[in-house]
């Protein structure tokens, strides 16, 4: 019996499903395009979305309210950019804010000069910046980010604790980030990502695997026996069968 190279089942209660967006079209983006040479002006300095890349959220934002995935969410992770800050609140965040409401807004009115309104942080998840998803570092201004504390009055409602400093100490203007420092960052999932795209991928707890034994054996619960999953458990059968 042959093991299969890409197949494999795994216990649901040991699974995490990540899903990945791009930021939506930000102006560096449009620059870069006519000329490469753009992503070196300090007019682009921590660039923000277009007009098309508002309307792409608005776009995803439909998309993941009309196939229920907005249910399902239960964390969002931005890194500390305003194109993805403004993404991430604009496709996941509550409805358009109301003052008076107890609850600060995700993103204020008018965010530097977006002429978007106030997002609400009511009926959505809890959003949480993190420095190391940041896309490559270094030399070009649109990849360096503003202070911590510029953004908290803009996003008043994302939870900033996790980044250790209040000013770009990662940004380098002389040296480029290579491709393997931005891997060890997590981040290579993402260079081939579509403006405002959208991917998912499941996480899988190994090292718990076949360490539980549930009283459960009927629907909405666990199975009774060793969680192990199916690649896992082939080759157990394999092993035995050899030993045979």
């Amino acid at each position: 019996m042959e093991l299969g190279a890409t197949t494999a089942l795994y216990p649901l209660h040991r699974c995490k499903t990540i899903y990945l967006v791009r930021h939506a079209q930000g102006i560096h983006n449009v620059a870069g395009e006519k000329d490469f040479g753009a992503y070196m002006s300090h007019e682009l300095f921590d660039a923000q979305l277009t007009p098309l890349g508002w309307n792409q959220v608005d776009g995803l934002r439909e998309h993941v309210k009309k196939s229920g995935l907005a249910e399902k969410i239960e964390l969002v992770i931005s890194s500390p950019l305003l194109r993805t800050m403004q993404t991430a609140v604009g496709v996941f965040g509550g409805e358009k804010y109301t003052d008076g409401v107890n609850a600060p807004p995700l993103m204020v009115e008018n965010a530097r000069h977006s002429g978007r309104p106030a997002v609400s942080s009511l009926n959505c998840p809890p959003f949480i910046a993190v420095e190391t998803c940041r896309e490559h570092l270094g030399v070009h201004p649109c990849d360096k980010r503003r202070s911590i504390t510029e953004y908290r009055p803009l996003f008043p409602a994302i939870d900033f604790s996790l980044i250790e400093n209040d000013e770009d100490v990662l940004w380098e203007p002389d040296v480029r980030e290579p491709n393997e420092a931005v891997a060890l960052r997590g981040m290579k999932f993402m260079d081939c990502f579509a403006n405002c795209e959208l991917r998912s991928m499941v996480l899988v707890d190994r090292s718990m695997l076949g360490s539980y034994s549930s009283r459960f054996n009927y629907a909405g619960k666990n199975p009774t026996g060793l969680d192990v999953p199916s690649d896992i458990a082939d080759k157990k059968q394999v092993d035995e069968a050899q030993k045979n």
